[in-house]
């Protein structure tokens, strides 16, 4: 039976980057599913600023 050596100096960097990938793909798909809804109310004050001037 092979036994490997106990390392665990790139368990916590694999999980950083796990959470890290994990929150990318979170904003991602919020900005995808907001986006045109934020980029709407931008547009509307631009509207409401290019009237009032």
């Amino acid at each position: 039976m092979h036994r490997f050596p106990h390392n665990d100096e790139g368990q916590g960097l694999v999980e950083y980057a796990l959470i890290l990938v994990l929150v990318a793909v979170v904003v991602i798909v919020i900005l995808a599913l907001l986006g045109p809804a934020i980029g709407n109310i931008f547009s509307n004050i631009i509207d409401s600023l290019n009237t009032a001037a």
